[in-house]
């Protein structure tokens, strides 16, 4: 099989010269444009968190809550950030490039009338079925007494999130089919900045931990409410307005199920494992708040990196996709797993590294222990060894689908819970908790080389064209920002100790100025192609 015949789409015209190694302007300063967006609603996420940790520590009501929100949370992440983003957004862009923008306006019409009869039938069978739901999502529970009954009702609160979420889901997609980035990208930072009002006005009333948690619950559904309301305008400048049309039937719909039914799965690794993790986490009590408090901040980088980055690049690539252009798709593909490593390789060092001071930082105040934040901190040691793989999955899963090839992604997924699940069973005795956070990591990367390597089987063009040598670049400008964060990190912890506010900020956050301009500087050093893209981009900017 000849390099063209090995990367040829159905109706392709042949090969055609490589991308160069840099990355191109325009995805760099799209993707700049998202991450700066994006940055809003993690660090707005990340606050909330924090006002949670302050107000619930990691104690009955917290852990109640989590799990209380972890079933609609968790349908959320399938249908509206995974499966269902997945789908609709190679079928609208099709849509939009075949057909025009009327028929592509009717078919987001049809999906959103399907989507509020099948989401408002989920929602009465959850209500229905929570208890069973929380007896199988948490058994561990049932050992504290009030712990079981005060989630369920909890869960029946917040199910219809489900549906606000999925709405919001596909005016992201449509709106990023359009190439329109902004508001897509401020969106999730309504939701966070709704609820932490609304944790405000709970902190005022001086309410005690459980009216607390109940009152969150009823702020989760106004921030899902908002979060998709603040898209309409934007889509009615698009041209769109929503006409209730009930068309199962409709192709472009049965396209979207297709891809759906496998990337349900194919895109939920994560999910999925967080499913499984539940229910051993369950067994120590904190660890389920433990182990979210350390993911929240796991997902600042996850979002900024590989959302921004996976947002553009799901687009092009079904573009590319659409009218056959394999080439441009390999040069795609392989420009945004390079930006993503150069991002996400020092986030994992830096986690690592600094750990316990960013911890201490961001949480301990209020009901969140000294105790609590060391083992946040083993757990986020442990989550961090997947980060790289968690962002590289949100690049590599998109081109299957883009591709029409939704069961690589399945068999990945499924590999990596089975990954996950196994570490649990064999670990979980000797780590606790902690074998949860390492059984998500190893799952991720497991899912994450599966994506590699059946991508160059079946299409090549990821090894060669410069792309080991910016990866082995990014690793070793990684390593030679890790001793100078450490030192930093252990200097002023020695000088300043970590009590007190004004100590936890210099420990927790110069350390990480010291290793952005120590990583920058290795980059540059190393002649990193993305650092010098990203330098020019800044340059033009300011």
């Amino acid at each position: 099989m000849t390099p063209t015949e090995k990367g040829s789409l159905p109706g392709a015209g042949g090969e055609v010269n490589a991308a160069p190694p840099a990355p191109a302007p325009s995805a760099i300063r799209e993707a700049g444009l998202v991450s700066a967006l994006t940055l809003a609603s993690r660090v707005l996420g990340l606050a909330r968190e924090q006002v949670f940790a302050a107000l619930l520590g990691a104690g009955l009501y917290a852990d109640a809550f989590r799990i209380g929100f972890r079933i609609p949370n968790l349908l959320r992440d399938l249908f509206a950030e995974g499966a269902l983003s997945a789908a609709f957004v190679p079928t609208y862009a099709r849509a939009l490039a075949h057909e025009g923008r009327p028929d592509a306006h009717r078919l987001a019409s049809r999906l959103l009338t399907l989507l509020a009869v099948i989401l408002a039938a989920l929602v009465v069978a959850g209500v229905a079925f929570a208890g069973p739901l929380v007896a199988v999502l948490a058994p561990g529970f049932e050992a504290v007494s009030g712990k079981t009954e005060f989630t369920i009702r909890l869960t029946r609160i917040m199910l219809p999130f489900l549906p606000l979420v999925s709405f919001a889901a596909v005016a992201m997609g449509m709106l990023n089919a359009e190439e329109r980035y902004t508001m897509p990208a401020l969106s999730p930072a309504l939701f966070n900045l709704v609820t932490i009002v609304w944790a405000g006005a709970l902190w005022a009333l001086g309410l005690p931990p459980e009216k607390v948690a109940l009152g969150w619950a009823v702020g989760t559904l106004l921030g899902g409410a908002a979060q998709f309301l603040v898209q309409v305008p934007a889509l009615r400048r698009t041209g769109w307005t929503y006409r209730p049309q009930w068309a199962p039937r409709d192709p472009g719909i049965a396209r979207i199920a297709a891809l759906m039914a496998p990337a349900t799965v194919g895109l939920a690794a994560v999910q999925i494992n967080i499913f499984v993790n539940s229910i051993f986490a369950s067994r120590v009590p904190g660890a389920v708040s433990w182990l979210d408090y350390a993911f929240r901040i796991l997902y600042l980088p996850i979002g900024i990196f590989g959302v921004a980055v996976g947002t553009i690049a799901t687009t092009r690539l079904a573009r590319r996709a659409a009218v056959d252009d394999v080439a441009g798709l390999r040069a795609t593909l392989r420009d945004s797993l390079a930006m993503v490593a150069f991002l996400s390789v020092p986030a994992t060092v830096g986690l690592m590294v600094l750990g316990v001071p960013v911890v201490r930082l961001l949480y301990e105040r209020g009901q969140f222990t000294a105790t609590d934040t060391q083992n946040t901190a083993t757990a986020l040691l442990y989550y961090s060894c997947g980060l790289v793989a968690y962002t590289g999955v949100k690049v590599l899963a998109p081109a299957f689908y883009a591709l029409g090839r939704p069961r690589v992604p399945l068999a990945a997924s499924a590999s990596a819970v089975a990954t996950n699940v196994a570490v649990n069973l064999l670990l979980f005795g000797r780590l606790g908790f902690r074998a949860v956070a390492l059984g998500t990591a190893l799952g991720s990367l497991v899912n994450a080389v599966i994506l590699v390597a059946a991508f160059e089987g079946r299409f090549g063009g990821l090894r060669g064209h410069g792309l080991a040598a910016r990866l082995t670049r990014v690793m070793g400008s990684a390593l030679l920002m890790a001793p100078v964060t450490w030192l930093a990190a252990a200097g002023l912890a020695h000088w300043l100790g970590s009590r007190g506010f004004p100590a936890q900020l210099a420990v927790g956050l110069l350390p990480v100025v010291v290793g952005v301009l120590a990583y920058g500087a290795a980059t540059r050093l190393l002649e990193v192609p993305e650092a010098e893209a990203v330098l020019a981009l800044i340059r033009r900017r300011f």
